[in-house]
């Protein structure tokens, strides 16, 4: 089945088809673009109609334009519209209008595209599921997640994010949600917020969007709670740690590679575990789980599901490198946590390198940090304050990277302080000064900061050890 035809593009957008085409798919990227897929001329850093006659050489099945662009002939397939993006919208709007899929938007200041990642691992499993890629989470990525929903899905998990006040609303109105869930509220783009309370209320407004029987899930160990339960329309669960929570993490308990976790929910306890270690997960899983049984699926699929899920690189995909070509036991265990920070989360990823085993005795847990962006007037003091942070006791050695960061590297005890750059480039260029074999190193900071520069400077070191196999290793020693 055609994602896209012409005649149903055209009366989405209210645009002109200068021919009949069929589309497979929708891209705004003539990198990624596949053969047969909808081009999306968006401008943004650069104007997407100047690549239109590129897309169609490597065969596009249409642009969707707002006029002709120069080098492209009359008769090309073209859907030609006022305002590509506004078109994006109501492609968007369209598309979820024709699915009877049960739709869960996901936000949150920390979590959302590990929750969102979760709910795709525990859904496929059931039915057919649509996901949003990566963290295409905002003006565009929201409708074109949507745009590209083929119409007989019968799941789908929307990623909504915010960087300003009044972005949420109108993109969870776009997506309609059966199941909204906000993961955490915590201090992230101070810079555009007065307040914490203020990004609260952000959050919550992602239930200006929920169908007329929708249902909220929210962080119910939040001192921010209050505001997001407020501001649900209908039926609200919370998930935490907390004995007041619907759905209630007894334990977690994270292991080298996994966590193990035993929750309750209306009398029933559950035992599951997650392919990544850290107690953040744990939270993310429960959520998870959470918006499963609102959307009526299966548990027990979900929980085998969450054993096997791993995060994506650059949210805490943790690898082992191996070092020596005789021994694949000498190496390094690299946690890549590197796509973004804010205070909230780096406290996360330290809880989880705090007590992360080293796979040698004399091993150390290093940490390489760079600057969280987007903090306002207060972010020096909120990275001087990571010095203070209960899992610094034990760590070994902490990197820094940026002029931000330079104010925690100065807080840190110097048995602790490690070294210091303004930019990833520079550490990026001596792997071997941040972490020798038998440590567990973890790297993470804005994405601004280009820390997986480092990731893959380290990773270069030696070869990289598939999970599965460093599982099988453990288990046989």
């Amino acid at each position: 089945m055609a994602l896209w035809t012409a005649s149903e593009a055209a009366a989405a957008t209210h645009g002109r088809a200068t021919t009949d085409w069929t589309a497979e798919g929708v891209s705004i990227d003539t990198r990624t673009l596949a053969p047969g897929d909808l081009f999306v001329a968006l401008k943004d850093v650069r104007d997407g109609h100047d690549f239109v006659a590129q897309a169609l050489e490597n065969g596009a099945a249409a642009a969707l334009v707002s006029r002709v662009p120069e080098g492209v002939s009359e008769d090309a397939p073209l859907l030609i519209v006022e305002d590509v993006l506004t078109a994006l919208e109501q492609m968007g709007r369209a598309s979820r209008a024709r699915t009877q899929a049960k739709v869960i938007g996901v936000t949150g200041s920390v979590g959302k595209t590990s929750t969102k990642e979760m709910l795709r691992a525990c859904l496929q499993v059931q039915g057919k599921t649509h996901a949003a890629e990566k963290s295409y989470n905002n003006h565009w990525g929201v409708p074109l997640t949507l745009a590209r929903m083929p119409q007989d899905s019968q799941f789908a998990v929307i990623e909504i994010g915010m960087n300003h006040p009044g972005e949420i609303a109108p993109l969870s109105q776009l997506a309609r949600p059966d199941v909204a869930i906000i993961t955490i509220v915590a201090p992230a783009h101070l810079e555009a917020f007065n307040s914490v309370e203020e990004i609260a209320e952000e959050k919550a407004s992602i239930f200006a969007g929920l169908t007329p029987d929708g249902m909220a899930i929210v962080n119910g160990d939040l001192d921010l709670t209050p505001i997001l339960t407020a501001r649900a329309p209908g039926t609200c669960l919370t998930f935490g740690q907390s004995d007041t929570c619907d759905w209630m993490l007894l334990d977690a308990t994270p292991g080298p590679l996994t966590t193990v976790c035993r929750a309750r929910f209306e009398g029933q306890s559950y035992l599951f575990k997650i392919g990544a270690p850290g107690r953040h997960f744990a939270m993310n899983g429960l959520a998870a789980l959470a918006g499963v049984a609102a959307v009526d699926g299966d548990i027990a699929q979900a929980i085998l599901a969450l054993g096997n899920w791993q995060p994506p690189a650059g949210r805490g995909l943790r690898c082992f490198i191996a070092l020596d070509d005789m021994d694949d036991q000498i190496g390094i265990d690299l946690i890549d946590d590197a796509y973004n920070a804010n205070p909230a989360s780096i406290g996360a990823a330290l809880d989880m390198l705090s007590v992360a085993a080293p796979s040698a005795p004399h091993g150390r847990r290093v940490a390489i940090l760079g600057d969280m962006k987007e903090l306002g007037p207060t972010e020096i003091e909120l990275h001087r304050a990571l010095a203070r942070h209960p899992a610094m006791d034990r760590l070994d050695v902490v990197h820094c990277v940026g002029p931000l960061m330079r104010h925690l590297s100065e807080a840190l005890p110097a048995e602790k302080r490690g070294l210091w750059a303004e930019t990833s480039a520079e550490l990026a260029s001596r792997p071997t000064k941040l972490t020798h074999a038998g440590d567990v190193a973890m790297v993470k900071g804005s994405l601004s900061m280009k820390m997986a520069a480092i990731v893959d400077a380290i990773s270069k070191l030696g070869e990289a050890v598939p999970k599965e196999d460093r599982e099988n290793k453990m288990g046989q020693q």
